[in-house]
C-alpha cells in the first residue's frame, strides 16, 4: 500500500513581539530627565575658566549618574503588572 501523504494546515499566527509595549510613558519622563540632566552637566561644565572647581569635579559626576543611572534606568524600568 502506498503511504498518503497528508497535509497538515497550519493557522498563521500573527508574531507578537515582546517588547510591542514596553515603553510606557514613565519610560519617557525618565528619559526626559535623564536628558535634561545631561543638558545641564554639560553647561556646568562650560562655565568658568578651564580650572573652574564646577567644571572639574561637579559635572563629571552629574554626567555619569545621566550616564550609568538614568538612561539605564530608563532604559530597563518596566511597570509591574497589577493583578486582579
Amino acid at each position: 500500500m502506498a503511504k498518503v501523504k497528508r497535509k497538515i494546515k497550519k493557522e498563521k499566527q500573527a508574531f507578537v513581539s515582546p517588547f510591542k509595549d514596553y515603553w510606557t510613558k514613565e519610560n519617557y519622563i525618565i528619559l526626559g530627565v535623564g536628558l535634561v540632566i545631561v543638558i545641564v552637566g554639560f553647561l556646568l561644565m562650560s562655565q568658568g575658566p578651564y580650572d573652574n572647581p564646577v567644571s572639574l569635579h561637579i559635572s563629571p559626576i552629574v554626567l555619569l549618574i545621566a550616564y550609568l543611572i538614568i538612561f539605564p534606568l530608563a532604559i530597563l524600568f518596566k511597570k509591574k503588572k497589577s493583578q486582579e
